[in-house]
């Protein structure tokens, strides 16, 4: 194994390990606060400052990135999530909405400094063109198996959880978060995607024309699938189809476990040809036609659940492809020197959407229905294509690398 592949390698394994305790703490937070009595709706909003916080810490991580090497910044989000789940381990009387807020805002912090970290760092490792294929590759195995796990750690956060208890399986995903943090900071280059010069604040906006089109079709991609998919579909499954919640969150762990497997076949499933803009576009046209045609099946009355399953399962596997293409072309359009600010910048519109298509899921199921939900999440995907066209053209220069 060369140093290349064996610093992925460490990358990887620290983004694994990160993402389990990210997926548990969830769980453990959903099932421990409907415990306590908690809505479902209130139980979504104690993640809002989640989804907020990610958006300040996309725009300046990059930023952290590149001036302090990728190396640092991973390693702070691990500490930063480290003290998020000691948090939650005081006594139920101090776990107030706005306590358990602040948990889950710096919980959002450790996420998305430790995922853009993560990404910049393979950009970091591949240096020529030739390289391409081995980019796309890697760039899909790592998103992918990162969602994989996170649908893993679900299902570890409710084990933990009857195992352990609430505050003990917290100590748990700490003590082992700490054991891979001290020994993955010792394996990578500290000066891992540090950039020669040192970016002025003000070079956190990106200038590039690619990337800038590109986040905007990833803030409406992403904001399309959490309109229906993070409040409005838990609760309908509850609600309206009975679902006992033990079901609802075995099926939208599964789901994602699917989603992420998809994402790293991804390269496979194109036939290892490298994606570009053309690729997004046309890939997000075909995405808008499931959640339309399932809003159109549920107004023509067929069976919801089995509608929903199917058109979840379609609708998870054309956007994991979506997502995958996205995550390549980041990568790929990104300057080796700026890489870390370019792909900060990306996931600050990435957090925007998800903040957004949180919001409105809640908002839009409680004013209109599941239905209303799939219609604007059709048209939210439809934005990103028309966001996507102007980089139809574009091919990936070898510049770029």
């Amino acid at each position: 194994m060369n140093t290349q592949t064996k610093h992925y390698a460490t990358i990887t394994a620290g983004y694994w390990a990160f993402t389990l305790t990210d997926g548990a703490i969830r769980m453990l937070v959903v099932l421990y606060f409907h415990l306590l009595g908690y809505s479902p709706l209130e139980v979504a909003m104690l993640f809002l400052f989640y989804e907020f916080f990610g958006i300040v810490t996309n725009l300046v991580g990059g930023w952290l990135g590149a001036r302090l090497g990728l190396n640092v910044t991973m390693h702070i989000g691990m500490a930063l999530q480290i003290i998020a789940l000691l948090m939650l381990t005081v006594t139920d009387s101090m776990l107030s909405v706005v306590y358990v807020m602040l948990a889950q805002a710096l919980s959002g912090i450790a996420k998305d400094l430790n995922k853009m970290s993560a990404k910049s760092g393979v950009k970091s490792l591949v240096k020529t063109a030739k390289d391409d294929p081995k980019l796309f590759k890697w760039v899909a195995v790592l998103t992918g198996s990162k969602n994989a796990l996170k649908g893993v750690g679900f299902f570890l956060g409710a084990f933990l959880l009857d195992l352990f208890g609430f505050r003990s399986a917290l100590l748990v995903l700490a003590a082992g978060l700490l054991v891979v943090l001290l020994i993955t900071y010792g394996l990578l280059p500290h000066e891992m995607g540090k950039a020669k010069n040192k970016p002025k604040f003000s070079q956190v906006f990106s200038q590039s024309r690619e990337i800038n089109w590109l986040s905007a079709a990833r803030f409406f991609l992403f904001g399309a699938r959490d309109i229906w998919f993070v409040v409005a579909l838990p609760v309908f499954l509850y609600e309206k189809l009975g679902w006992s919640f033990s079901q609802v969150g075995s099926f939208i762990a599964l789901w994602v476990i699917a989603y992420g497997i998809v994402q790293a076949l991804t390269p496979k499933l194109l036939r290892q040809h490298q994606p570009t803009g053309r690729s997004a576009s046309l890939l997000a046209f075909v995405l808008a036609l499931v959640p339309a045609g399932i809003a159109l099946a549920l107004m023509q009355g067929w069976n919801p659940s089995t509608t929903i399953i199917i058109g979840l399962m379609v609708f998870g596997v054309v956007f994991a492809i979506n997502s995958a293409v996205h995550s390549y072309l980041i990568l790929a359009y990104a300057e080796h020197d700026n890489v870390a600010l370019n792909v900060g910048f990306y996931y600050m519109a990435n957090a925007g959407g998800r903040l957004t298509g949180t919001v409105l899921s809640g908002l839009i199921y409680q004013q209109a229905g599941m239905v209303a939900c799939l219609w604007v999440s059709g048209v939210f995907v439809l934005v990103a294509m028309g966001l996507s066209l102007p980089l139809k053209e574009t091919l990936i220069k070898s510049n770029y690398f």
